[in-house]
């Protein structure tokens, strides 16, 4: 997989400490949810986004490469 950029939408707001671990990404929020989004460089490198949202008590609603 080469780096490729991704869209990950979480359900609800991102607190300013959880704001800090994804700095390298653009985050937006939207009604009820917020978007992220960045370059993932590999497969790793996207279950660890998805793991450190997760542990951040955060639901994952969905990922998609963006165009």
């Amino acid at each position: 997989m080469a780096a490729r950029r991704y869209e990950f939408r979480v359900e609800g707001r991102l607190s300013e400490d959880a704001r800090d671990v994804f700095v390298d990404m653009r985050i937006t929020e939207v009604p009820l949810q917020t978007v992220l989004d960045g370059e993932v460089l590999d497969e790793s490198h996207m279950q660890g986004i998805i793991a450190q949202l997760q542990t951040l008590g955060l639901t994952v609603v969905s990922v998609h490469p963006v165009p």
